[in-house]
């Protein structure tokens, strides 16, 4: 995941205030409308410690097969339709990668509809370790990967619970994170980063597809998460952005800052530039840290052992009044 920055995208852009859910004033009293979505936090957890059970899942591994079929046959139990999108990708270095993105819809007979989407695939470098023994390792990917595929494994056991009046369409994009390493992007050129949905955009699981927005989740599940508006969404999607984070300081979340953070090469942009949805990267950024991202990043420590339930929960709940606003 080339999560560095993307260019100067914005220029004069202003930062919105964050405005509060509409509110009621009776006998000199506000108060808010409010009703907290439903979303389970362990059982996200969950859906994230079995992808991590695999092991690191890097294109053409085994993990990467046996997740790629749990993940297919874990969301079939929910989505009224699923599709494998199986197809090879070039990696920076030109060897050849067997990739899936996985798609799932709710009512699928509805114009109007929501993308979610996440990456699966984890990173085969853990380039930023601090033990330089250790930085040509495969991490884990608890949290980059695993966290976002989980909270929408839970939100699509949700939607199958209480089916939402909107389209929804969850994607695993695959082959996000096989970049080159830190130490070698002097060397390699090229749009070698988020391949699943590079392909995506170009082909489409129906033809024309479009979306009224969408949400990509990335890193959502670390302790002490920080979620400021990134930049390359504040860019192609700045009313949309608004409008979540709005919702998020009406359910008291604030984790979710009105501060802009440098804009990012992933999954999103691709959607944003090529079909023109405007999609919402939903991220951790630490923008006072020495990569700009939390400190377990493309690192060995990013395992269960710093996932946390409360962010889960926030991220998850966050979504799902999302798509009940819709």
């Amino acid at each position: 995941m080339n999560k560095y920055f993307f260019g100067v995208l914005f220029i004069g852009l202003c930062i919105t205030a964050c405005n509060r859910q509409s509110v009621q004033k009776t006998d000199n009293t506000i108060e808010q409308n409010i009703i907290e979505p439903v979303f389970d936090a362990d059982s996200a957890y969950e859906y994230v410690a079995r992808q991590v059970a695999f092991g690191p899942r890097v294109p053409n591994s085994q993990a990467h097969k046996q997740c790629e079929n749990y993940l297919y046959s874990a969301i079939a139990q929910y989505a009224d339709t699923v599709v494998k999108q199986n197809f090879t990708a070039k990696a920076y270095n030109g060897s050849l990668l067997e990739g899936c993105n996985i798609i799932a819809s709710f009512n699928p007979q509805n114009a109007n509809r929501i993308l979610l989407a996440a990456h699966w695939d984890t990173r085969p470098f853990a380039d930023y370790d601090a033990d330089m023994a250790n930085q040509r390792k495969a991490i884990d990917g608890a949290n980059d990967g695993a966290s976002g595929v989980g909270i929408l494994l839970e939100i699509a056991r949700q939607l199958h619970l209480q089916r939402p009046e909107t389209g929804v369409d969850i994607i695993f994009f695959d082959i996000e994170d096989y970049g080159e390493p830190a130490d070698e992007r002097d060397i390699y050129f090229g749009e070698n980063w988020c391949l699943g949905a590079q392909y995506w955009v170009k082909n489409t699981h129906v033809p024309y597809y479009h979306a009224h927005f969408g949400i990509l989740l990335d890193m959502v599940g670390g302790k002490n998460a920080h979620f400021p508006k990134e930049g390359t969404s504040h860019y192609f999607a700045s009313s949309i952005q608004d409008k979540i984070w709005n919702y998020a300081a009406s359910l008291g979340f604030s984790q979710f800052t009105n501060d802009i953070a440098h804009a990012i090469t992933d999954d999103h942009l691709y959607v944003n530039q090529q079909l023109k949805i405007q999609m919402v990267d939903i991220i951790d950024i630490d923008p006072y840290s020495p990569t700009g991202f939390n400190a377990t990043w493309h690192t060995l420590n990013d395992n269960m052992e710093n996932i946390d339930k409360q962010t889960l929960d926030k991220v998850g709940k966050l979504v799902m009044y999302t798509i009940r606003k819709e």
